[in-house]
């Protein structure tokens, strides 16, 4: 138990309070950005795909999304896809991975600049509103 305790990592433990009060500031930043741009979703996961559906706040020029997939309590399950736009609008990306269970899931743009967020229970029949 010993060799346990001292050979092994973390990785709850911040090292740097610092920087990572800076990191909260921030990520209140772009969810206060994406309040102001008025950015209301839809979004469904399937079994292997899922599909966000913007109510209101789309960005104009059709550009690709990331949605994060963080697991609750096993990080190693963590992964992102990149949504495209098709024609009617709807943004939409493959994946493989298993989803079920708790996670916390972020949608935001490639430059960071808004981010929106929600935990949810996988799998669900149902859409669920994905909102500042």
């Amino acid at each position: 138990m010993m060799n346990l305790a001292f050979n092994s990592e973390d990785s709850m433990v911040i090292d740097d309070y610092y920087k990572e009060g800076r990191a909260i500031n921030l990520k209140i930043h772009k969810l206060q950005q994406a309040e102001l741009l008025n950015i209301s979703t839809k979004a469904q996961v399937f079994a292997d795909y899922v599909e966000v559906i913007f109510i209101s706040g789309a960005p104009e020029n059709g550009e690709a999304l990331t949605l994060d997939f963080h697991h609750s309590t096993q990080e190693f399950k963590d992964f992102s896809v990149t949504l495209l736009r098709d024609a009617s609008g709807t943004y939409r990306a493959p994946f493989t991975e298993g989803v079920s269970g708790k996670w916390q899931i972020s949608l935001h743009p490639f430059d960071g600049n808004w981010k929106i967020q929600k935990v949810i229970s996988l799998p669900q029949a149902t859409p669920f509103d994905l909102n500042p």
